[in-house]
């Protein structure tokens, strides 16, 4: 059905050429609003009807004048914004617009840690404790009761990038401090040791309709923070680690009022007690390769569905087959600009990451034995022979 849609795709960073691609083999116009830094970056531009670009998307108001302008012949039904940076822009887009999907209320649990935080715990989510950076009684009080280490974290970057971590309420207050005025987009929390999860997920109609749960093998804080490997796997169906997060995810996303989207939300699974806690969600799909780990190991693309959900927003919708195989993820730092990869030859190597100063791969394994295998293998190859580290950036770069 040509013309079926007017699709207008916001993102601020070079990514979602495959849920551009979904929708225009579905027969919409696909128009793209991106920054002018990422105009040289390879989109499909073979599926996209019209590209802009903005100097920034920081002004707001120079945003709704850009399409609003757009907006005066060419009618827009859909604004879907493809970075987790852009998300909260995009509900207030929907708003101003009056488009269909989440709005600017409903948006803020997707990127406002301190608002997730309030609203999983009223939905009956296990949290970690927490408190605002508000009121300096308030904090003390929290200081004396909650045992450290603590957290402090930016309510709104993404993944672990600017937390910082505490051993003493001397250098929570010296952070607070040097935060100034900037100390209430900020939360505390009680620091919980434990493995990392995540849920990957496709939502219709306010219904999960897929999952994939993974872990990671090492805490996402202490990769960004003392630098090595990122690592990931996807974990069975019949896990029981798989069956309670499914359940919980579900529970939270349906609490949160997601429409139509995809999600990638992350889950503490606690030394101490083995409890599950819920860290932080999303209303995108996952970075760092994650999308061609679950292609890998179940046969659906993360970014093709989302874009299916929200065309199809008020139509019936059909999962894709279906299989289950066992995947994991790889990525470092490289020192050498463009790494030499020739040596990794095993056949179970589904992709080979192409980026500047990255090495990494996604396995797809018959066995979980061989999948845990590969992944030991390629985590010391890549520490003796391609291993960078970085120090931590305070904010995103692209």
């Amino acid at each position: 059905m040509p013309g079926r849609h007017t699709v207008l795709c916001l993102t601020s960073y070079f990514k979602g050429n495959r849920f551009l691609m979904r929708a225009k083999n579905e027969g919409c116009h696909v128009i793209l609003l991106t920054v002018e830094s990422t105009l040289k970056e390879p989109w499909a531009r073979d599926h996209i009807d019209e590209v802009f670009a903005l100097k920034s998307f920081e002004d707001r108001r120079h945003v709704i004048h850009s399409i609003a302008y757009l907006n005066q012949t060419r009618p827009i039904d859909r604004l879907i914004a493809l970075d987790d940076y852009d998300v909260e822009l995009g509900g207030f887009l929907r708003e101003h617009f009056r488009l269909p999907g989440m709005g600017d209320t409903v948006i803020r649990r997707f990127r406002d840690k301190l608002t997730m935080r309030y609203h999983a715990r009223e939905v009956g989510i296990r949290v970690p404790e927490f408190i605002p950076l508000f009121n300096n009684q308030d904090i003390r009080q929290f200081l004396d009761i909650v045992p450290g280490p603590w957290l402090i974290k930016p309510r709104m970057e993404a993944s672990a990038i600017g937390i910082k971590k505490h051993f003493t309420p001397t250098t929570v207050w010296q952070d607070i401090e040097q935060r100034g005025d900037d100390r209430s987009f900020c939360l505390l929390e009680k620091m919980v040791p434990g493995d990392l999860f995540h849920v990957d997920s496709i939502v219709h109609r306010g219904k999960v309709v897929f999952t994939q749960v993974s872990r990671y093998e090492r805490p996402l804080l202490d990769v960004y923070h003392g630098g090595g490997i990122f690592m990931s796997r996807t974990l069975p169906t019949d896990h029981p680690d798989s069956q309670e997060l499914e359940r919980i995810n579900a529970q939270l996303l349906h609490g949160f009022e997601m429409d139509a989207c995809a999600s990638h939300t992350e889950f503490m699974k606690a030394h101490e007690d083995q409890a599950f806690y819920f860290i932080e969600t999303s209303a995108r799909v996952g970075g760092a390769n994650i999308t061609e780990m679950v292609e890998a190991a179940r046969g659906l693309n993360l970014w093709e569905e989302w874009a299916q959900v929200e065309i199809d927003r008020d139509q019936d919708y059909k999962l894709p087959a279906l299989h289950q195989m066992h995947a994991g993820v790889i990525v470092s730092l490289a020192r050498q600009e463009k790494p030499d990869t020739s040596s990794f030859q095993d056949e179970e190597i589904y992709y080979r990451l192409d980026k500047k100063n990255h090495i990494g791969f996604v396995l797809l394994c018959e066995t979980s034995e061989r999948l845990d295998a590969l992944l030991r293998e390629y985590q010391t190859r890549i520490q003796n022979e391609y291993l960078a580290v970085l120090p931590a950036a305070s904010k995103a770069t692209s």
